[in-house]
């Protein structure tokens, strides 16, 4: 099952003595302890106040937890200090939540953050990094974990209502990372296309494009790659009208299973390819956020479903694909698929929408893994005002993102004998020139940035707000950056 545990926010630590699980409590840099504190200070006989004097004390950062040990005269299983400054930033408090939920795992806790400035922040972090997805593991195995219940007690003003704000951000976070886990024989393309249909329960618009449509269309590109699969190849719409005018657009590569298809990869680590479809689970994270937020803005998001395998039907290197642009496409690599997918995807928004702006997220190349590790996504933009906001939005929510170039220099690897272009450059700069290729699927006058989220989708190990595995990088971006309504024109 997936599962976060179930937070509750509180007015009153007053039942400190005698709760059961583990209690956390606030201290400052300089060993003062805050109401609770103190407290639990005068029951345990000068414990906490004792342990602030020790040299290992001073070796606490701010952020940070110290685990105590049980105590005299509380029923608690386990004290544990939080070490916070005086006025936290926001984003300190949120890493401080998921620094607790680490060293919490699995046992009822009561967090007692008295006055500290930013709870919901704390709360976030909180749930973010108690993720677990438990679908498919024996509910009588003994590393299934139980899932907790995490009061915090806040004496903030609005701090009880701090679940109101974070529950939608949770929610569209956690089913990015559900669909992210799923493994291709559950998550085929159809079922992926129903999932999305649910979001009409929370008023998103579902409108499931089927392969005789995208036909019609002329989204041939996007067909070519999934014509070996017996999974059909669909478009999700989803469409949040929380507000009038000209939508923002969100698009997204939902590659179930990327085999390579003829140009097949080697066998190592490919049962990692279920997570091809990230950049879709992304959207369709943020739009359940939006929705249950009712944010008021116009948001259209488009997802382009399909399974790239090896197959007697399968396109072949050497095809020559039509995109919906109208370009033709020398298909070099059969596994530089998820261009082709979002470079008919981008004509036909633009064509049908004329966003005000729109963002494209896609696991799309190995090559970004080698340029920015597993810590930042890469980000291209043909508009400094929209990339500019960006930024401003994953630096304000703590995701990490770092700005690639878009040359003209990068359009000569690109250049086919036979077509208008290829699928693949050469070796060098293999992130670059994938988005050099959906540049030229871009009209001048539409702001646009494409973010290749390879590196970050997923990890091998725990991250900052994440166990390991699928993060649902770009969710809590987009929704800052959505709710922050920039319009950056034609810069």
């Amino acid at each position: 099952m997936t599962s976060t545990p179930a937070i509750i926010f509180t007015g009153t630590a007053a039942d400190a003595a005698i709760h059961e699980g583990s209690l956390v409590v606030v201290v400052a840099p300089d060993g003062t302890l805050r109401a609770t504190g103190q407290a639990v200070d005068a029951l345990t006989d000068g414990l906490l106040s004792r342990y602030t004097q020790r040299d290992d004390f001073a070796k606490l950062k701010p952020g940070h937890t110290r685990l105590i040990g049980m105590a005299p005269n509380l029923k608690a299983a386990s004290i544990h200090l939080l070490c916070c400054r005086e006025s936290p930033a926001e984003t300190d408090m949120q890493k401080a939540g998921a620094r607790v939920a680490a060293a919490l795992d699995s046992r009822d806790a009561l967090i007692c953050l008295d006055d500290c400035d930013h709870p919901a922040a704390f709360g976030l972090g909180l749930a973010l990094r108690s993720y677990r997805f438990q679908i498919y593991k024996t509910q009588d195995r003994d590393d299934v974990k139980t899932t907790p219940t995490w009061h915090i007690a806040t004496s903030v003003p609005d701090g009880i209502n701090a679940g109101d704000r974070i529950d939608p951000i949770l929610a569209g976070v956690t089913l990015t990372r559900d669909l992210v886990n799923q493994p291709a024989n559950i998550l085929t393309t159809s079922r992926f296309s129903d999932e999305l249909l649910k979001l009409e329960e929370d008023g998103v618009d579902v409108t499931i494009l089927e392969e005789d449509a995208l036909a019609a269309i002329g989204m041939r590109a996007l067909l070519a790659v999934g014509q070996g699969s017996a999974s059909p190849s669909r478009v999700a719409v989803l469409h949040w009208r929380g507000a009038g005018g000209r939508p923002v657009a969100l698009l997204g590569k939902g590659v179930v299973f990327d085999t390579g298809g003829i140009s097949i990869k080697p066998s190592a680590n490919m049962e990692e390819m279920t997570m091809d479809m990230a950049g879709a689970g992304v959207v369709a994270g943020c739009l359940k956020a939006l929705a249950l937020a009712r944010s008021p803005v116009n948001v259209v998001g488009v997802v382009g479903l399909v399974e790239n395998m090896p197959d007697g039907n399968a396109q072949r290197p050497g095809d020559i694909v039509r995109s919906l642009k109208g370009d033709t496409i020398e298909i070099i690599n059969t596994d530089a698929e998820g261009r082709l997918v979002l470079a008919d995807l981008l004509w036909w928004v633009q064509e049908t929408y004329q966003p005000k702006w729109m963002i494209d997220l896609a696991t799309l190349t190995g090559a970004i893994i080698i340029s920015l590790g597993k810590e930042y996504a890469g980000a291209f933009a043909n508009n400094d005002s929209l990339m500019n906001a960006f930024a401003r939005a994953a630096s304000a929510v703590d995701e990490k993102v770092w700005r690639q170039p878009l040359d003209k220099a990068f359009d000569k690897p690109l250049e086919s004998r036979l077509a208008d272009m290829k699928n693949v450059g050469n070796r060098e700069a293999g992130s670059i020139t994938a988005a050099m290729f959906l540049k030229r699927f871009v009209k001048d006058d539409c702001p646009w940035i494409h973010l290749d989220i390879a590196g970050v989708a997923s990890t091998g190990k725990a991250s900052r707000y994440a166990p390991k595995g699928p993060t649902g990088w770009g969710v809590r971006t987009l929704l800052e950056l959505i709710n922050a309504a920039p319009d950056p024109g034609n810069d």
